[in-house]
């Protein structure tokens, strides 16, 4: 098997092992709400395309990376490597942005299991938020602020994502917006994590942000 993967890998091994940036942090993604290699996802999302928030799904995988490490492009890939990788930008309503959220949210936290349809929640840049996990869809979300301004249902914004499920959706994949951000920057210092405030939480083990 490990000669069967060698083999496999060999032609494409160099450019794998490319170093595009070094992380002065412990970049990783393992929470409910965010992780500090989701911020750099972020990050790179509104950077490289100009957005004022940026939502990346919430996915668990990748190899964690040390203080001191360098970022190569086998771990950008798998940190982001899926079949949908597009990057999109459009303007969203403040409604729009508040209704994403709820429906992710209820996805994960419904009381009744049966319509709990797994994951994490998505990551969000720029945007700061409170979640309450306990309320009912339409209320677990509240005072969703932009630097320090709060976000307006009929006001749009400008909003970067990648992994768009709609049939015909395109894009850059999300791992070149990264390469470039990661290549730009050089060296990536610890990251302000954007993790939302939690409400309603207190003393459950099981939660984490």
């Amino acid at each position: 098997m490990q000669a069967l993967i060698e083999r496999v890998r060999a032609p494409f091994e160099a450019k794998l092992s490319e170093k595009l940036a070094l992380s002065e942090a412990l970049l990783y993604r393992r929470g409910n709400f965010t992780g500090t290699f989701d911020q750099v996802i972020l990050d790179a999302l509104m950077q490289v395309k100009g957005a004022e928030i940026a939502f990346s799904p919430g996915f668990r995988w990748g190899t964690s990376i040390l203080p001191g490490e360098a970022i190569t492009l086998e771990h950008v890939m798998d940190q982001t490597a899926i079949t949908y990788p597009y990057v999109t930008v459009n303007d969203v309503k403040g409604e729009t942005i508040k209704g994403i959220l709820e429906d992710v949210c209820d996805n994960l936290f419904n009381p009744d299991p049966y319509y709990q349809q797994g994951g994490d929640m998505v990551r969000v840049g720029g945007m700061q938020f409170t979640c309450d996990p306990t309320q009912k869809i339409g209320n677990r979300i509240s005072s969703m602020a932009l630097a320090g301004r709060a976000i307006e249902a009929g006001k749009t914004y400008k909003v970067a994502s990648w992994a768009p499920v709609a049939e015909g959706a395109s894009g850059e994949p999300v791992w070149d917006v990264v390469v470039r951000y990661l290549k730009d920057r050089k060296v990536i210092r610890p990251p302000a994590v954007n993790r939302p405030r939690l409400v309603g939480m207190t003393g459950n083990p099981g939660m984490a942000i």
